[in-house]
């Protein structure tokens, strides 16, 4: 009997899932636990894997479609089965009914098909309809470029950020650590990274290991502003962006107040190769209670990142560059570090958002608090 492949439910609040890319064609073989398709859903890109050895018999969802958890996407049998007639569900809302023509023609003018009362049967839009449409508009000289539905990801990162500013009093503000004492620890403390952890310390490690123990002095910044109640966060657990070729994602490091700076740093790289690699549950990238975020391999300096909502801060990493800085009236060259903070002016107040970015500040400034 043919086996059935579903949409894998990724998380309780996973709505739809997008089939990206069919690695299998119809007709050929494949081998239990072999890779068949890569999903993406609002947050997560996975691979689906062939529950049994067979052939596939027929792709139920082709690529670029969205549709439901527990939606049959494809068949896995014997060559010479034959896939079941499926009972299609009766949709919620009556698909737009138009012509592959008029669609590409209405796409390539940017031209909202939802909006064309339909001639042809049963009201479907035809080419006419939407050639009838761009002749009563007037002519606009504008360069409308290429139109491409956005995936999974961008949508809920469009969403997500939409709905963060929408819902918090959104402040940003920035300092400047003077880092020239930590590169210096750094260049020592890696060679016994690399030779004992077999990792290696970025600046990214110690913004993340200084933000955990402010947040400790500083536990206001660890809460959330929600339906006008305020959470303050007992634990620690800190999301770390990641940037991928298809959008963001941010991975959640628990209880990072309980992690050394070595143990830190090899769960930073750990997740984000994770994240790269498309390969992070559902649970570990959500219940973050405060977020870092690095732009510094891009050139920037100062910047506003955007809160990941519900926290009431986000800390951002610049680029690091080196400054002429007077020391006991010497002038000297110092490694600085622009650091930016967003918060959420409903969660806590500017004097205390500026405490703890001052704190953060101390912290690279004085690198053997970091690991003592």
């Amino acid at each position: 009997m043919a086996v059935e492949v579903v949409m894998p439910k990724l998380g309780m609040s996973m709505k739809e899932g997008t089939v990206s890319v069919w690695n299998k064609k119809v007709g050929e073989a494949v081998e239990k636990g072999e890779s068949i398709a890569s999903i993406n859903s609002e947050k997560i890109e996975m691979e689906i894997e062939a529950p049994a050895k067979g052939t596939v018999l027929d792709i139920k969802v082709p690529e670029g479609e969205g549709v439901p958890p527990g939606t049959v996407i494809c068949y896995i049998g014997d060559s010479s089965e034959q896939t079941p007639k499926e009972q299609k569900p009766k949709p919620a809302e009556e698909r737009l009914k138009i012509s592959p023509a008029a669609r590409k023609i209405a796409e390539g003018a940017n031209v909202d098909v939802h909006a064309i009362q339909g001639t042809g049967p049963g009201g479907r839009i035809t080419k006419a309809d939407v050639l009838k449409v761009l002749a009563d508009e007037p002519k606009k000289q504008t360069n409308t470029g290429e139109h491409q539905p956005a995936g999974m990801m961008r949508k809920t990162i469009a969403r997500r950020m939409a709905e963060s500013l929408k819902n918090s009093a959104q402040l940003t503000i920035t300092m400047k650590a003077d880092v020239t004492k930590l590169t210096a620890l750094q260049r020592q403390l890696n060679e016994t990274a690399k030779t004992k952890y077999d990792t290696k310390l970025t600046m990214t490690d110690f913004a993340a290991r200084a933000a955990t123990l402010s947040l400790q002095d500083h536990p206001e910044m660890n809460s959330a502003y929600q339906d006008g109640s305020l959470t303050a966060f007992e634990h620690v657990h800190l999301g770390i962006a990641a940037a991928l070729d298809g959008g963001l994602a941010v991975p959640v490091i628990r209880h990072a107040e309980r992690l050394p700076l070595i143990e830190l740093a090899k769960k930073i790289k750990w997740y984000g190769k994770k994240a790269r690699d498309g390969r992070l549950l559902p649970d570990e990238i959500e219940g973050s209670t405060f977020t870092i975020t690095n732009l510094g391999a891009y050139g920037v300096e100062h910047f506003t990142p955007i809160l990941n909502p519900p926290e009431a801060g986000i800390l951002g990493i610049g680029r690091m560059y080196e400054a002429p800085v007077y020391q006991e009236g010497e002038l000297c060259k110092s490694a600085i570090l622009p650091l930016s903070l967003t918060f959420d002016h409903q969660a806590l107040d500017g004097a205390p958002a500026a405490a703890f970015l001052s704190t953060v500040k101390q912290y690279l400034e004085d690198p053997a608090s970091l690991i003592l």
